[in-house]
């Protein structure tokens, strides 16, 4: 497509660049053509000098708006084709629809459950196979994999981002397809490194998930996401504007206010990415503090980057090209962490590559120990 657009716009230039010329030549033709025969006219007593001016202004002036009348079809041709792309895509109707006599999903406890889900985007490239495990309300499930293991999809599936292919994902025993998606999502809570803000005031920012929320309560997620204090020091407090999309924030601080809306929300599900390779050590603490108190009595589906949450992790779950290669749980005696160091070599793998670097040198030699 993109060879036949430029071919397209080869031929256009080409074009272009003949007709301009070619369209000057005429018009300055034109205007000497009416110079001759007016001026002939002239010498015959048939026409006036003024009369003459007047004729050839007229000309002039006619001919910039036959000019621009010929750009307006070319641009009204173009306005035409977008126009139609446009409201293709207004139109467009989103896959995931609620059932007919889908009900309100009420008093949510937090049990989800994945059963044998596989899912293919359009129906043809498979990225999820036979995925099969359940969270316990109020834990944590951290996921781990390479690039295009399906980490991503898997946390898209909970709020029915999309549907799966096969399979069904279960909320407190309920089919998530046979619930409402306004109260399907009401319950969840999404906090990701691109944060989205929207261009109004911080006050706003963090009411969205919560509109009726009272000035106290913000205030309160705020200083539970260790985002009260720069919001303070900022010129006009929490009525400050932040921009299209944040753009006077950074990024540590787009994501406490994306944590602050979430803890005003109060859902009983999350889904967080915790990657914070984009801010600094100081700034990173505070977002690690603020998502630790952000999961206190919470299912949480994390996509897991640091190794402070995989060890907090109830759960680990590692993929690879979109099947469970390995798994873990809490126990008594062992993280999760420890027991897939013992039996996976894949999550080894994965530790040694990008978790370890991130130890300090007494954790490693507590680690050590546990495992000796």
């Amino acid at each position: 497509e993109n060879e036949r657009l430029f071919a397209l716009n080869r031929v256009a230039a080409r074009v272009e660049s003949f007709s301009l010329p070619l369209l000057t030549l005429i018009a300055g033709i034109g205007s000497v053509l009416v110079l001759l025969y007016g001026g002939v006219a002239i010498i015959r007593d048939q026409l006036t000098i003024g009369e003459l001016v007047a004729f050839s202004t007229y000309v002039s002036l006619l001919l910039v708006p036959v000019r621009r009348l010929g750009m307006i079809v070319t641009a009204l041709a173009q306005a035409a084709a977008s126009g139609a792309r446009v409201f293709e895509i207004l139109d467009a109707c989103s896959e995931v629809q609620e059932r007919p006599g889908a009900r309100p999903l009420e008093r949510v406890v937090g049990h989800v459950r994945f059963e044998r889900v596989s899912f293919a985007y359009f129906g043809r490239h498979t990225v999820l196979r036979e995925i099969d495990f359940g969270a316990q309300p109020g834990q944590v499930v951290a996921l781990l994999g390479t690039t295009g293991s399906g980490k991503s999809t898997v946390i898209n599936l909970i709020p029915r981002f999309y549907d799966p292919t096969w399979g069904r994902i279960l909320i407190d025993g309920r089919d998530i397809r046979s619930v409402t998606l306004e109260s399907l999502r009401a319950h969840i809570g999404i906090v990701l490194q691109d944060t989205t803000l929207f261009a109004t005031t911080i006050h706003e920012n963090i009411a969205f998930g919560r509109p009726e929320a009272t000035e106290e309560e913000i205030i309160a997620a705020a200083q539970a996401a260790c985002a009260h204090e720069f919001i303070t020091h900022m010129p006009l407090g929490y009525d400050t504007p932040v921009g299209e999309k944040g753009v006077t924030l950074s990024g540590g601080q787009k994501q406490r206010i994306a944590i602050a809306r979430a803890l005003l929300k109060n859902p009983r599900i999350l889904i967080l990415d915790d990657a914070t390779s984009s801010v600094d050590a100081e700034t990173e603490a505070a977002i690690q503090t603020a998502l630790a108190r952000l999961m206190e009595g919470r299912t949480s589906f994390v996509i897991a980057q640091r190794l402070s949450t995989i060890r907090r992790a109830d759960q680990i779950l590692v993929l690879d090209h979109g099947r469970i290669a390995a798994r873990a749980c809490r126990t008594a005696e062992r993280s999760a962490h420890e027991e897939l160091l013992r039996t996976s070599g894949l999550y080894a793998e994965i530790y040694h590559r990008q978790l370890r670097p991130q130890e300090t040198p007494g954790e490693m030699t507590q680690l050590h120990g546990a495992g000796t």
